[in-house]
């Protein structure tokens, strides 16, 4: 039987990317659908790119200019150089010439420089995906002039696959679990939905937050879903069950047969002359229908229903009930057993049934 953590846990994504405008000007077009999935690279919006074109033209002329004049400079320099060897000019007019030189090649290292932003500029026009994700309801239609860097955004990305789910855990627990994540093992979460009756994925803890939160005495994890059906949805708040280990060979009996007082968990043995007896019993773990228990025996018969005058030595009559669909008569006591075989992680509530006698729940109206 499994020995899992319960919590509450909202689901998170790995990246979400809020996309701004980085130039002025008007959103020519839209090439993505509201809700669709896109890839890293995709064009998604277009930016009238005119502005740009030309400050890009503009750059490129400018730097194509002061390129010509830093060669003619380069050539004359090489015959001052020859000149100076001979004699034939004064040593200072080569030296004019290198700072003319050296000053070109400055002014040829700025329109570069202002050539790259332009085209920077021009790329900017041109909005892509940063992640791979679901691209959200647009905010601003075409046609509309978009500010530099403003605080509208024009779509929203969120990453879907894989996705995280953020719990919490007590404090109780962080030893058990960082004990099994040391040995390297890979503790399974199952999600969810919020009824607790829906599995909507299965994941593995990921890792548990380096602080424990004294006002709660609880500690965060997250947990890793590959997410392959969509069916975790970011901000969604979710069950999650973290399995931190499975027992072995443990005696499995219905949550109905547990009863309790202020000190103690007890039982109703049925003994073979049809009478009760109140047995203390010690829960190992639970998992909402069935409990992993100290104190019966495999093959020992327990009461599920009627505890109204139960008392010790009362006589029972195991009272069954017909019902039309032809399926197995229900039984107001049940049996615990030994579970025999581990259950694996992926079906353990399916295999700690079958350490029931009676599948569904117990009709009422036993007789004492």
């Amino acid at each position: 039987m499994g020995d899992y953590i319960n919590a509450l846990g909202t689901v998170t994504s790995v990246y979400t990317v809020t996309l701004t405008s980085r130039v002025v000007g008007t959103l020519d077009a839209i090439h993505y659908r509201e809700g669709q999935i896109v890839h890293k690279g995709e064009l998604l919006a277009v930016i009238d790119p005119r502005p740009y074109q030309a400050s890009y033209l503009q750059a490129q002329g400018q730097l194509q200019r002061d390129q010509a004049l830093l060669a003619n400079a380069r050539i004359d320099l090489d015959r001052y150089r020859t000149a100076l060897s001979q004699h034939a000019i004064p040593e200072q007019t080569f030296a004019t010439q290198q700072a003319a030189v050296n000053q070109d090649e400055g002014t040829v290292k700025v329109d570069q420089g202002s050539l790259d932003a332009a085209k920077v500029n021009l790329d900017y026009t041109e909005i892509r995906a940063p992640i791979d994700g679901r691209v959200g309801i647009r905010a601003v239609d075409p046609g509309n002039i978009v500010q530099a860097n403003g605080t509208t955004a024009l779509l929203t990305i969120t990453q879907l696959q894989p996705i995280t789910v953020i719990f919490t855990i007590a404090e109780d627990y962080i030893l058990a679990v960082t004990t099994q994540m040391r040995a390297g093992h890979k503790l399974r979460v199952d999600a969810l939905s919020r009824d607790n009756t829906t599995d909507l994925a299965q994941g593995t803890l990921l890792t548990i937050d380096n602080l424990v939160d004294p006002t709660t005495g609880t500690v965060r994890a997250r947990a890793v879903f590959q997410n392959r059906d969509y069916k975790l949805f970011p901000n969604e708040f979710v069950n999650a069950k973290l399995l931190v280990r499975t027992l072995m060979g443990v005696n499995i009996i219905p949550n109905a047969a547990i009863q309790r007082n202020n000190d103690v968990a007890f039982v109703y043995v049925v003994n073979p002359n049809k009478t009760v007896q109140s047995r203390n019993i010690q829960v190992a773990t639970t998992d909402g229908n069935q409990s992993a228990v100290n104190g019966v025996k495999p093959g020992e018969t327990v009461v599920t229903d009627g505890f109204d005058k139960l008392q010790d030595g009362s006589q029972v009559l195991v009272r069954r009930s017909n019902t039309n669909s032809g399926s197995a008569p229900n039984s107001q006591v049940d049996q615990s057993q030994e579970n025999m075989q581990p259950p694996s992680q992926g079906a353990a509530s399916t295999q700690l049934n079958t350490a029931q006698q009676n599948p569904q729940p117990p009709a009422k109206g036993q007789k004492k």
